[in-house]
């Protein structure tokens, strides 16, 4: 039998690593054109959020069970990534995504469900112990999830997740 006591516990890590790790990164306002003026306000033509701005940066947090080590990647607007220990190996490595995959991750990032998916929104406890748990950091909120059975993950953060997992040395699963 699982304690709720228990498995709010098994995020404060999660949780404290988070605001840390994020702590020194402002994710600031998107800025967008007005009306079709790219030089209006460091926009695009069409509206698009500037690459620049944190709307568009990520970070994925993981850990598995309570006693594994915590795995970070950050994902920065313009596709540059560093992963810290992702494959549980201590190994810190970077990386850039390629265009076509930092495309459909800003466009996922913008996806306005993403913000029906948040802990908050669901009202997210983990029920699992010993499995991995994944946090991703948007700017709609944090969404958490775990490799569990019976357990779905929210769509639109699953498919950042999978995006994440195929690019970087992060793992979908335990």
């Amino acid at each position: 039998m699982v304690f709720p006591f228990w498995s709010r516990l098994a995020l404060l890590p999660v949780a404290a690593l988070l605001a840390t790790t994020l702590g020194a990164c402002s994710i600031g306002p998107v800025r967008r054109a007005g009306a079709g003026d790219a030089s209006a306000g460091g926009g695009t033509a069409s509206g698009q959020p500037v690459a620049g701005t944190g709307a568009n940066r990520v970070s994925l947090v993981q850990k598995l069970g309570s006693d594994g080590p915590l795995r970070t990647l950050n994902v920065e607007p313009d596709g540059r990534w560093e992963c810290v220990d992702c494959a549980g190996d201590g190994v810190t490595s970077t990386g850039a995504l390629d265009p076509g995959r930092l495309q459909r991750l800003h466009g996922l990032l913008a996806d306005p469900r993403l913000a029906g998916e948040t802990d908050e929104a669901r009202q997210y406890r983990a029920s699992c112990i010993d499995a991995l748990t994944s946090s991703l950091l948007t700017t709609a909120g944090l969404i958490t999830s775990q490799d569990c059975p019976g357990e779905e993950r929210p769509p639109v953060a699953g498919e950042i997740l999978l995006l994440l997992t195929q690019a970087t040395p992060a793992e979908p699963t335990s």
